[in-house]
């Protein structure tokens, strides 16, 4: 047979016959909803409190249990970004915004990436945390309150600042001679005199799984 023979048969086969057919493998169709449809989503557990109230405490009392929940976590303490990323920063109203909104951006970045953060500063300033929440997204931002009195603060200064402050050799320190304006409605609140730093942990933990932020452990 000639080639031209051959497509000429081609040609009427595929004119008036019809080949096998070739089964499609269908997916199937996802009609039930994620019991936890934000899990895997990030989030940003934001500490704000008087200096000494116990917010790095807590929150390096919660990374291990976000660990295993298999959560990678980035912590963004006050003081560390201080000493790094706002290096040069003083304690002007300013640039303690500054320093805050640099967190918060940070933080709005690791978030837009499905991240989960946890940031302890003072934040002292309500207008500024509102901006952080709004860059981090309302739905993801959780404002955790350590509610502390300023007095039990005060005893558990190791470094002597608020004595310093009172007596006044530091200028502009929160809760002595700068306001620090708390939260009027915190998605959490938490008491470091009635409540162990444990207990303080998993309260926020269990916020965060019902919430479906993260699923329980094991």
């Amino acid at each position: 047979m000639s080639k031209n023979d051959k497509k000429t048969t081609n040609k009427e086969r595929t004119k008036g016959e019809k080949g096998p057919e070739i089964p499609v493998r269908r997916k199937p169709i996802q009609t039930h909803q994620q019991e936890h449809p934000q899990h895997g989503q990030g989030f940003c557990v934001w500490f704000t409190g008087l200096s000494g109230s116990g917010k790095s405490t807590t929150a390096e009392a919660l990374i291990p249990m976000l660990h295993e929940c298999g959560r990678t976590v980035t912590f963004l303490d006050g003081d560390i970004v201080r000493t790094h990323l706002s290096k040069g920063l003083g304690f002007s109203r300013e640039d303690r915004d500054t320093n805050i909104l640099r967190i918060g951006f940070v933080a709005a970045e690791i978030v837009r990436h499905g991240g989960a953060v946890v940031s302890a500063a003072i934040s002292p300033y309500r207008t500024t945390r509102d901006q952080v929440r709004k860059m981090v997204g309302a739905d993801q931002f959780i404002e955790v309150y350590v509610n502390t009195p300023i007095s039990i603060c005060e005893q558990r200064d190791v470094k002597g600042l608020y004595a310093r402050a009172r007596r006044g050799e530091v200028a502009g320190f929160t809760g002595i001679d700068d306001p620090y304006e708390a939260p009027l409605n915190p998605e959490i609140l938490l008491d470091t005199v009635k409540g162990n730093i444990k207990q303080n942990a998993v309260k926020i933990l269990k916020y965060l799984e019902r919430h479906g932020f993260i699923c329980p452990a094991g």
